[in-house]
């Protein structure tokens, strides 16, 4: 497991979600600057932090709307890093949880030291990445469904659906989709 070590004189723990996001803000010492919900858009992310931007560390979780926050950080010159969600959970633990609690937890736990790191994909491989994913989960679900079909055909002693729905024949090639 690894963890952001870097020393900062300002933390911000972003609880982000699709519309709102919850801001919170410490400073070296621990103190809360910002405690703030917002909407989840660049403007109102630049206008919450613009005071506390010099030497500040953006940390957030690893939910699926962290590219625009990635990104603007990195237009923008603010040092970003991403949670990693399964070692958060070891980590953090916390039965009661909540947009602040959360934010508050992300900040405290980058300004100590035990903030567990993911990897912030480059912007130019994630449409790739995305695109492999999808595919995957469609040809699991292929997958799932022919079985199930040749389940139920054996269970009702069907006649066989033969080599139709497994042959590749049948289906259109890597080669013509790219």
């Amino acid at each position: 497991m690894r963890f952001y070590d870097g020393q900062h004189t300002h933390y911000a723990g972003v609880d982000l979600h699709t519309k709102t996001m919850f801001v919170c803000v410490l400073d070296a010492t621990g103190t809360v600057l910002l405690e703030r919900n917002t909407l989840a858009n660049p403007k109102s992310f630049l206008k919450a932090i613009t005071p506390f931007r010099e030497e500040l560390v953006v940390g957030c979780e690893c939910i699926l709307t962290w590219y625009w926050l990635a990104d603007l950080c990195e237009r923008e010159g603010i040092a970003f890093v991403l949670e990693h969600a399964l070692y958060m959970k070891a980590v953090h633990g916390d039965k009661t949880k909540n947009d602040r609690q959360d934010a508050h937890t992300i900040a405290r736990l980058l300004r100590g030291g035990t903030f567990p790191l993911a990897h912030v994909y480059p912007k130019e491989k994630r449409a790739t990445r995305d695109l492999l994913r999808r595919r995957t989960h469609f040809v699991r679900k292929r997958a799932e469904l022919l079985a199930h079909v040749q389940n139920t055909s054996w269970q009702y002693r069907l006649e066989s659906l033969g080599e139709h729905a497994r042959q590749d024949a049948d289906r259109i090639s890597e080669r013509d989709v790219f």
